[in-house]
C-alpha cells in the first residue's frame, strides 16, 4: 500500500468526523442565535410587534459550520489547505452581498482568525515540538521585557493619566471611559491576588463589589453619613465577606473551589434581589450622594448650608464636568494604591506563601505554611478591594440595582486576569484596553457588538493561550540575582 493511499484514506476518516463536530457547532449556533438574534421585539404604533430576521441567523449559523470545520481541519494537520480557503473565503466575504455592514465585518474576522490559527499551526509543524517551545519562549521573553520596561515607562503613563482630563481631545465620553477602565482594572488587580498570586479560582468576585456597592448605598440612605465615611466601611464589610466565604471553602479545590464561590456570588445577587423592604429588590436603590470635595465643597451650583461651591473655592466658573474630573481622580488614586499594595505584598512573606499555595499546595503544607491563614488573607485582602471598587461604582452611579452584579462582570473581571496573564499586574492593564476598550470601539454595531468582544478573546486565545503577559518574575532569585538570570537568558537566546 502506498503512501498516497493511506493519505488518502487518512482524509476519508478525518471529514465525515470533521463534519459531525461542525454540525453539532451549527446547531448549539442555531440553538443559541434563533431567540436572541432572529427574534427582536419593536415598539410600533400598534404595540409591541416582533420582527424576524432568519436571514441573519442563517448566516451566523454558516460561519459557525465553517469555522469549527476550518479548526478541526487545523487540528488534523490541514494548516496549508485551511489557511488558503480562509484567505479564499476573505475575498469572498469582501465582494459578496451581507443584510448589513456588521455582518461583513464578523465574517471577516472570523476567516481572519482561522487564517492566523492555520498559520500557527502550520509554523509549529514545520518546526516541531521544538518550534512551538521556542515560540512560547519568545513569547515569554517578550512579557519578561515587557515587565521590565514598565519601571520606566509605568511613571510615564501615570503622568499620562493624570494630564488626561485637561487633554485637548478629553471630552465627557473620554473621561467616563477613563473612568470605567480605571474601575475594571482596580477590579482586576484585586482579583490578581487570588487568582494570579494564591492561584485560587474565584468566580464570585462579584459579590465581594456588591457588598461594597449596597454597604454605602444603605448607610447613605438610612443614616445619611457621607461618601468618605462609608468607603473604608464598606472594604471592611466586604472583608468580612470575603472571610465568609473562605471558611467554608478551605478544603476544596479546583473545579468544586469554583463552582461555590460561583454559588456565594449568585446568592448575594439573590438575596438583594429578594429582600424588598432592605435593600429595594429589582426596583434598587436610588438617589445615592455623590461625593464632595473631601467634606468642604459641594460640586453643585448652589450648596447646602454650612459648605461652599467648589467652583467658588478655587475661584472657577461653574462646570458640570468638575465633579466628573474628580471622580476620575478618585478612581484612578484608588487603582495606583492597590497596584502599590500589592507589588508591596508580593514581596512579603505572605505574598511569597501565596505564590507556594498557586506552585503546589501539598508542598506548602509541607514546607510548614499555615494554608487557612493565608487563604482567608487572600480573600479578605482582594475582597476589600472589590468593595472599595464597588463604593465607588455606587458614588458615581447614583443608582444600583443587583442586575448590575451578575455573573457576567464576575467572568469579565476574571478574563482579564486569565487574558493578561494571571500574577501580571502590567497584563491586567493590557487586557482591560482590550476586554473593556473594544466593545466600547466597537460600539456602532449595536448587539454585534458582544460578537466582536469575543471573535477577540478567541484571537488572543489562539496567539497566547497563557495569556498575552503570562511571564511571572520570581520573588527570591538565587545564584546571582537578577543580573545573573538575565546572562543566562541572553546565553540561552543566542544558543
Amino acid at each position: 500500500m502506498t503512501a498516497a493511499t493511506l493519505n488518502a484514506g487518512a482524509s476519508r476518516s478525518v471529514l465525515p468526523a470533521a463534519l459531525k463536530e461542525a454540525a453539532i457547532a451549527a446547531v448549539v449556533a442555531l440553538a443559541l442565535t434563533l431567540p436572541f438574534v432572529g427574534l427582536r421585539t419593536v415598539d410600533s404604533p400598534q404595540g409591541l410587534t416582533v420582527v424576524t430576521r432568519f436571514g441573519e441567523v442563517a448566516i451566523a449559523v454558516a460561519l459557525v459550520f465553517i469555522g469549527r470545520l476550518g479548526l478541526v481541519l487545523v487540528r488534523e494537520g490541514y494548516a496549508a489547505a485551511v489557511l488558503g480557503a480562509s484567505i479564499a473565503a476573505a475575498v469572498v466575504f469582501w465582494l459578496a452581498p451581507f443584510p448589513t455592514p456588521p455582518l461583513r465585518v464578523i465574517a471577516l474576522g472570523g476567516a481572519g482568525v482561522i487564517a492566523i490559527r492555520a498559520a500557527l499551526k502550520l509554523r509549529d509543524m514545520r518546526g516541531g515540538a521544538a518550534g512551538q517551545q521556542a515560540r512560547d519562549n519568545r513569547a515569554d521573553r517578550f512579557a519578561a521585557k515587557v515587565q521590565e520596561l514598565t519601571r520606566w515607562l509605568g511613571p510615564l503613563v501615570v503622568l499620562f493619566a493624570v494630564a488626561l482630563p485637561f487633554m485637548p481631545f478629553a471630552g465627557r465620553s473620554v473621561i467616563d471611559i477613563g473612568i470605567l477602565l480605571l474601575t475594571y482594572i482596580m477590579l482586576g488587580w484585586g482579583l490578581n491576588i487570588i487568582v494570579g498570586y494564591a492561584g485560587l479560582l474565584d468566580l464570585g468576585y462579584v459579590a465581594f463589589y456588591a457588598v461594597g456597592a449596597y454597604s454605602y448605598a444603605l448607610l447613605a440612605q438610612y443614616f445619611g453619613w457621607s461618601f468618605w465615611a462609608c468607603l473604608p466601611l464598606a472594604g471592611v464589610l466586604a472583608a468580612m465577606a470575603g472571610l465568609m466565604l473562605g471558611f467554608p471553602v478551605l478544603r476544596l479545590r479546583g473545579d468544586y473551589f469554583a463552582i461555590v464561590t460561583l454559588g456565594f456570588g449568585e446568592i448575594i445577587r439573590i438575596v438583594l434581589l429578594n429582600w424588598y423592604d432592605f435593600t429595594g429588590g429589582p426596583n434598587g436603590i436610588s438617589g445615592i450622594p455623590r461625593p464632595d470635595f473631601f467634606g468642604i465643597a459641594d460640586f453643585t451650583r448652589n450648596p447646602a448650608e454650612g459648605k461652599v461651591a467648589f467652583h467658588e473655592m478655587f475661584g472657577l466658573e461653574f462646570d458640570p464636568l468638575q465633579r466628573i474630573i474628580f471622580l476620575y481622580y478618585l478612581i484612578l488614586v484608588l487603582a495606583l494604591a492597590v497596584n502599590f499594595f500589592t507589588l508591596r505584598i508580593r514581596k512579603l512573606p505572605i505574598g511569597r506563601a501565596w505564590e507556594a499555595l498557586r506552585e503546589d499546595e501539598i508542598a506548602c503544607t509541607a514546607l510548614g505554611i499555615d494554608r487557612t491563614r493565608i487563604k482567608l488573607a487572600a480573600f479578605s485582602i482582594s475582597a476589600m478591594w472589590g468593595g472599595f471598587a464597588g463604593a465607588f461604582f455606587a458614588t458615581r452611579q447614583g443608582f444600583i440595582s443587583p442586575e448590575s452584579f451578575t455573573f457576567l462582570e464576575s467572568a469579565i473581571i476574571l478574563a482579564i486576569v486569565v487574558l493578561g496573564g494571571m500574577g501580571s499586574q502590567v497584563g491586567v492593564v493590557v487586557a482591560t484596553l482590550i476586554v473593556i476598550g473594544l466593545p466600547e470601539a466597537f460600539r456602532e454595531l449595536s448587539e454585534y457588538r458582544m460578537l466582536a468582544f469575543g471573535m477577540g478573546m478567541v484571537l488572543i486565545m489562539v496567539w497566547r493561550p497563557s495569556g498575552l503577559l503570562a511571564h511571572r518574575e520570581p520573588t527570591v532569585l538565587l545564584h546571582g540575582g537578577r543580573d545573573a538570570r538575565r546572562k543566562r537568558a541572553a546565553a540561552e537566546a543566542r544558543a
